[in-house]
């Protein structure tokens, strides 16, 4: 029976996966920050890890316990949205350290695992901001695109080895926690001058025409983990699916482009 280590459990997409992978008779790791027992079933197949992915003592501590691991999904990640003008360079590094370090740091520990069993499936999950021009997010998309790069060039790195790489891309998914988990980061990057521009995108947001479920996302992480015939990337929702395939968006959504998880 295979393994699973999932970060950022604590709701959304990883919370999703979680589930999705034990439905599917997998033992599942999933790891967050402050771990809690009620957000997924008592299941002898399941463990419960504390694990911050900024923290190299916390990542050190999470894979000494955690025994062989099949496929690693780096899902954990923090939003941000706003002017970058008046986004501080403190808050680009904040979101660089988890959306991209944290998964490189990550990946880094486990790939001597993967490399003495010469087998393991490395799952990023990054956002649909990469696949086409969106305003107001630019230092998140920055971060989600290094990983891009980041993860295509380890497919062929680590291929060698028997490991493989995937992206799993999700649209936008309204009822994630992506606004909430940006919290005090975004307090102010709107100045004034930005207002009216902003107050159009966000229209976008309350009325979109295709939007990602939190299933489809964990889905998509699925059949990453299980592919084996080279594809890298995995777009998850609707509307990410569409932006794949060059599909027109409508004028609202073309407004807004607010496509990120």
């Amino acid at each position: 029976m295979k393994t699973v280590l999932i970060t950022g459990c604590s709701s959304g997409y990883g919370l999703a996966t979680a589930h999705h992978f034990l439905s599917q008779g997998w033992h599942v790791i999933a790891t967050m920050r402050s771990p809690r027992e009620d957000l997924l079933p008592r299941s002898e197949r399941l463990r419960l890890l504390a694990l911050d992915v900024t923290r190299a003592e916390s990542i050190d501590a999470a894979l000494a316990v955690c025994g062989p691991i099949d496929v690693l999904v780096n899902n954990a990640g923090v939003g941000l949205f706003g002017a970058f003008e008046a986004t501080p360079m403190t808050t680009v590094r904040e979101v660089f350290e988890t959306n991209t370090f944290g998964v490189m740091a990550l990946t880094q520990a486990m790939l001597p695992r993967f490399r003495e069993r010469r087998a393991g499936v490395i799952v990023n999950v990054t956002s649909s901001a990469t696949l086409a021009p969106m305003p107001l997010v630019a230092a998140y998309t920055a971060s989600k695109t290094a990983i891009e790069g980041f993860t295509a060039s380890l497919a062929h790195e680590l291929g060698e080895f028997g490991i493989r790489a995937k992206l799993v891309e999700p649209g936008y998914c309204p009822d994630t926690r992506f606004t909430e988990n940006a919290g005090p980061r975004m307090a102010g990057m709107i100045p004034e001058a930005y207002g009216a521009y902003a107050m159009s995108v966000l229209a976008g947001f309350a009325q979109p025409a295709r939007v990602t479920k939190a299933s489809d996302v964990a889905e998509a992480v699925w059949r990453a983990a299980n592919d084996r015939s080279g594809q890298l990337r995995f777009p998850a929702g609707a509307d990410a699916v569409a932006l794949v395939h060059g599909d027109i968006l409508p004028a609202g959504e073309r407004t807004a482009v607010s496509r990120f998880d």
